[in-house]
């Protein structure tokens, strides 16, 4: 069975969640017209992976670093209201699986808290799971908090079962062991990371899995982050390119499907066939005939971490 990928590596309207998500509807219909059936969009999409944390220097410029912040915590997402709603109805219309980084913002305890999640929607506009990052990296700590196991899950979707690992999580052994042993047949991998060491670790995520690896950073430009964003014209210039975005499709051999779009705000198609990564296990198959559970244990724990339990 093939499918038709599309990875949607263009730039998002920074720090604003209506705009942003118009953009992405905009990219579904193109992709969808073309025939995509899988589309995928790198991490932290909506409202925008927050840059600025690279170019701030820790400790200082705190008033700068607070409203940045508060414009992110607005226009972040709250799954338990209607934000998504749009891109569920285009799933359902087109009849598509969308793959889409977002922030996620705890409604429900602490109000305030943000994580970086990764939400996969399905052809009939279900919520087929929702995986907040596990370790934020390095100044991404100050933005988002960090993620329990709860979507540290395979899915089903037409194109096969799908599993989630957001950035650096990809270089977390365990992390990609706990997806594997649930029969995963693609890995998808919204990103701000790109470049050759990139690119050689999702092919060597492919072959160890013998899965399909799909992964893309945003393309972007210091001209992409709108007017509105507060000292622009100090953290960025505008004809740098703040990420090459490399949107890229991998094979279970490990080889290169499709891709790196290297420094282009364009759509990246490919086909893939899950047919191809049940074949790829036949001689390593690490949840399979390489494993040893007689030598190695390891378990996950996928219990929801709640901050409080009321008992009324």
């Amino acid at each position: 069975m093939t499918t038709k990928v599309a990875v949607i590596p263009k730039p998002p309207v920074l720090l604003d969640r209506d705009k942003t998500i118009a953009e992405a509807l905009r990219s579904i219909d193109v992709a969808a017209r073309e025939g995509a059936s899988l589309l995928v969009f790198p991490e932290a999409y909506i409202p925008g992976y927050p840059t600025w944390i690279w170019r701030l220097k820790p400790g200082g410029d705190m008033a700068l670093a607070s409203e940045l912040h508060a414009r992110l915590r607005q226009n972040a997402i709250d799954l338990e209201s209607n934000d998504l709603d749009a891109l569920k109805e285009a799933a359902r219309k087109h009849g598509i699986t969308i793959v889409m980084g977002l922030h996620e913002i705890d409604s429900r305890f602490s109000g305030t808290t943000l994580f970086n999640t990764v939400v996969v929607i399905g052809p009939d506009g279900s919520l087929l799971n929702r995986h907040r990052k596990l370790m934020p990296t390095n100044p991404e700590r100050m933005v988002w908090g960090m993620g329990d196991a709860t979507g540290l899950k395979v899915v089903d979707t037409p194109a096969g079962r799908l599993g989630c690992l957001i950035c650096w999580e990809s270089y977390m052994p365990l992390a990609r062991y706990a997806l594997y042993a649930q029969g995963m047949e693609i890995l998808v991998n919204p990103t701000w990371d790109n470049g050759e060491t990139c690119l050689a670790s999702f092919r060597h995520i492919a072959k160890e899995a013998g899965a399909w690896v799909i992964g893309t950073a945003t393309a972007l430009q210091g001209n992409d982050i709108p007017e509105t964003f507060p000292e622009r014209d100090r953290l960025f210039s505008p004809e740098e390119w703040i990420n090459d975005g490399d949107a890229v499709v991998i094979k279970p051999s490990g080889a290169i499907a499709a891709g790196p779009l290297h420094r282009t705000k364009s759509i990246l198609y490919g086909d893939i066939d899950v047919e191809a990564a049940r074949r790829a296990r036949r001689s390593l198959d690490v949840c399979g005939h390489y494993a040893r559970p007689d030598v190695f244990s390891f378990s996950v724990d996928r219990r929801v971490r709640n901050p409080i339990i009321f008992e009324d």
